[in-house]
Formats: structure tokens, sequence, C-alpha cells
């Protein structure tokens, strides 16, 4: 995670943002869940936060509480509620885009 000291594993890191719908409202009205990728955490927050915004949530995700979950957690999760009944997850989570291949536990050829 190249932003700011994360450790960085080999490849590049993107950021996986999901919006799922949960709780007792999920059953009435089913919905798949949205995932999107950005290449930057901070665009991440800022697409999270523009979005809540415009449609009226609390603004309860900010980048310092999302920076802190994916460092020590390997991710953020945040849930958003209406009169104590889930309604949707906030959950970023940090990919390794183009991992190293690994050697798929295949051995060396004993014969030569």
């Amino acid at each position: 995670m190249h932003e700011k000291g994360l450790s960085r594993p080999p490849g590049r890191i993107i950021y996986e943002v999901t919006i799922q719908a949960v709780g007792s409202l999920n059953t009435i009205r089913q919905r798949e869940p949205v995932i999107i990728f950005f290449s930057n955490l901070r665009k991440a927050v800022d697409a999270i936060t523009a979005e809540l915004a415009l449609n009226n949530w609390p603004p309860r995700v900010n980048y310092t509480a999302v920076y802190r979950g994916v460092k020590q957690r390997e991710f953020y999760s945040c849930d958003f509620d209406v009169a104590g009944t889930r309604v949707f997850r906030i959950k970023v989570v940090p990919r390794v885009l183009n991992p190293a291949l690994p050697r798929l536990g295949i051995d060396e050829n004993p014969v030569r």
C-alpha cells in the first residue's frame, strides 16, 4: 500500500470499495452489492463522502478512519442505519493488482 507508510507487497495496490445492502430491509428489496475499484485511497474516500452527502447520509466516513482501518485490520467497514435498522455497509479493502506469480506448488523435475 503505497500511501503514507503502509507496507507495500509486490504489485500495485488498488482499493476495492463495496456497498452492500444489509439488515432486514435487504429481504424486502434485494440488491446486489456494488463493487468499485480506485487506484488511490484518497480518491476512494472522496467518492464515498461525495455520494453520501449527495444522498443525505451522515458524513461518518473520513480519510483518517479509512486509512487507520486499512493499516491496522487490512480493511475498513462502516454500517449505516435508519431508526436502528441497518441499511447498508461500506467496506474498503486494499487489493494487489498483478501480484507476483506463485510457484503453484510444483516441484522441480527430479529426472535430468
